[in-house]
């Protein structure tokens, strides 16, 4: 690293003092990257529904932190141990390490590698945080923090990205779309012909959608309690849109009515709310049915009908959809390029990062999916 690089910075940041409090902007330090690290000017951020747990002390209570884990930002300067990236890239923070040469990475079965794992400690990997704000350490959201003028990342945690994407439609690309694409895509593995259920049309809801629509699914029903979905759902390849609030059954019965009383060969429940969880499971068909669980909540257990898989439906979790940064985003990236992905129908509003706490305001009205922060 040069002289300049290896200095703290102090720049502007959204920190939480604690669960349910107002978000503020501060005045933080961030240190110079350790030698597997990078030290990433971010450029755009976006909110998620995880962000909204976020701020009530998910995944663990610990405070205070720096908010935001979806983004795209430019490498300002890394650790003398990274390989593949230099000052100048552009990229993205990833839930997810792809080693390439682990058990899991080449068992084709999952994307959580062992060498590099996901972790909640809302730390870096080794323990310690990169961030400060008056000689107290900082937490991060997970082991990074996006709303942010600067972060610091391990560099196994960040896919490199074409300059030229959209600032936008990249941070969308780092979490929520990506995840529910991947679902459909990577988790489920939706075959041509079959059918779907996708609860919530928020960000992830919208990609299982689209992930669904290009893996070539024949029903694709979006179910969602807010009537302007139901467009913007069609938009993305669904077929068919149930609000439950429109009819007196259950949305389980209300797809078994959309497929003959058969139940769909795929559901995916985006929401995070648990009771949503059977409905999932008891939409699908018996015997083969199964149920990708995507939503983040904030119930650390729920209960499930066991009747339901004893007819052998099964339920599947899955983290970042199943996607691996380094063998899969390149190929979202090139599905973008070739206009594939509607990623341009996600963005409905924007905030400068001071105005974070009216993004939270932006989430509940009835026309917002994804809002933009701009750094």
């Amino acid at each position: 690293m040069s002289k300049e690089s290896s200095q703290v910075i102090t720049c502007k940041a959204i920190v939480s003092w604690g669960a349910g409090e107002a978000l503020r902007v501060e005045e933080i330090q961030v240190d110079p990257p350790k030698s597997s690290e990078v030290r990433v000017k971010m450029l755009c951020a976006s909110l998620c529904h995880t962000d909204i747990l976020s701020t009530r002390g998910f995944p663990r209570p610990l405070f205070p932190r720096v908010m935001g884990h979806e983004g795209v930002g430019v490498v300002e300067s890394i650790g003398e141990e990274v390989n593949g990236l230099k000052q100048g890239d552009i990229v993205i923070p990833s839930h997810v390490a792809e080693c390439q040469t682990c058990e899991n990475c080449t068992s084709g079965k999952t994307n959580l590698c062992l060498k590099y794992p996901l972790t909640l400690s809302c730390l870096m990997p080794d323990g310690t945080s990169r961030m400060s704000i008056r000689g107290q350490r900082l937490y991060h959201t997970f082991s990074w923090a996006t709303w942010s003028e600067y972060m610091v990342t391990d560099a196994n945690y960040v896919c490199k990205v074409d300059p030229s994407i959209s600032l936008s439609h990249a941070s969308f690309l780092s979490c929520g779309y990506s995840t529910g694409f991947g679902a459909a895509w990577k988790e489920a593995k939706v075959e041509e012909g079959s059918t779907v259920a996708v609860f919530g049309l928020g960000t992830v809801g919208l990609g299982v959608v689209e992930g669904a629509r290009i893996q070539g699914a024949s029903k694709i029903i979006g179910i969602d309690k807010n009537p302007r979905k139901k467009e913007k759902g069609q938009v993305f390849g669904m077929t068919d849109f149930i609000n439950p609030d429109d009819s007196d059954k259950s949305i389980c019965e209300a797809v078994q009515d959309l497929t003959d009383g058969k139940g769909v060969d795929y559901s995916f429940e985006c929401t995070g709310v648990a009771p949503l969880v059977n409905e999932a499971i008891g939409s699908t068909k018996g015997g083969t049915g199964k149920t990708i669980l995507i939503g983040a909540g904030d119930q650390p257990s729920l209960q499930i009908n066991y009747i339901s898989l004893f007819f052998g439906r099964t339920v599947k979790g899955c983290i970042f959809g199943g996607i691996k940064p380094k063998s899969d985003i390149p190929i979202l990236l090139e599905k973008y390029k070739n206009k594939e992905l509607h990623l341009d129908e996600l963005l409905t509003h924007e905030v400068e990062l001071e105005d974070i706490n009216k993004a939270f305001e932006l989430l509940k009205q009835p026309d917002c999916v994804k809002v933009v922060v701009k750094i």
